[in-house]
């Protein structure tokens, strides 16, 4: 699993960053403080409050349920943010995936893949065994995720974690275009592919949860 996920974040990596931003780019600048931190962590810990929310008010039967032709269980959209997630705090300095082989088996998956790379098609068969397991390592990688962001040094955000151009797993997402030329930098890559993705799964949820008779998450 965490060679697949490598790939989606191939290309050049460096540790600096230009002086000047680079045309394109509407990435962070360069001054980053403790108030910065303060701010994405309340965001995340936020988001993952939306999560934990959302899990204690469905079960497996509405989990698992697929309502429309073409349109994905929240199986797969809980288990997409979870796994990537995890896989992607090891590529921005953290620690590294919780998920392996003893967790795959404990989880149940039908499908044992963040689907990134895959089909809706293929995804449509995406269902849970164990809806308790889930809710456990969801627990232990959000835990990781802001104990790690908590600790950061503020000059460490500024650090390029991803160099531009980018590899084929990364040029067409909304990281790349929060980077532009300048490349992503820690910060980035963590209002991306942490931040703004599990926001981004949420609202897939939110939907997901209106079509098997459940409310949204805010007012």
């Amino acid at each position: 699993m965490l060679q697949e996920f490598s790939s989606l974040f191939r290309g050049s990596c460096g540790n600096e960053m230009d002086d000047a931003a680079t045309e394109g780019s509407i990435g962070q600048d360069r001054t980053m403080d403790t108030d910065y931190r303060s701010s994405l962590l309340r965001r995340i810990r936020a988001m993952h409050s939306l999560y934990n929310d959302a899990c204690s008010t469905m079960d497996l039967e509405q989990v698992n349920r697929v309502t429309l032709a073409g349109a994905l269980p929240i199986a797969f959209s809980l288990v997409h943010q979870l796994l990537i997630e995890d896989g992607s705090l090891l590529f921005v300095g953290g620690t590294p995936p919780i998920f392996d082989q003893r967790w795959e088996a404990e989880l149940g998956l039908a499908i044992s893949d963040h689907g990134k790379s895959r089909t809706v098609e293929e995804m449509m068969g995406q269902r849970i065994g164990d809806y308790d397991a889930v809710l456990e390592l969801q627990r232990l990688v959000f835990s990781a995720t802001e104990n790690f962001v908590a600790g950061i040094e503020p000059a460490l955000f500024t650090d390029l974690v991803v160099a531009h151009p980018y590899g084929p797993g990364l040029e067409n997402t909304f990281s790349a275009r929060v980077g532009g030329a300048a490349g992503i930098t820690r910060s980035d890559a963590i209002e991306s592919w942490i931040y703004q993705h599990g926001l981004r799964h949420m609202g897939e949820i939110e939907h997901a949860r209106a079509l098997v008779g459940l409310g949204g998450m805010t007012s």
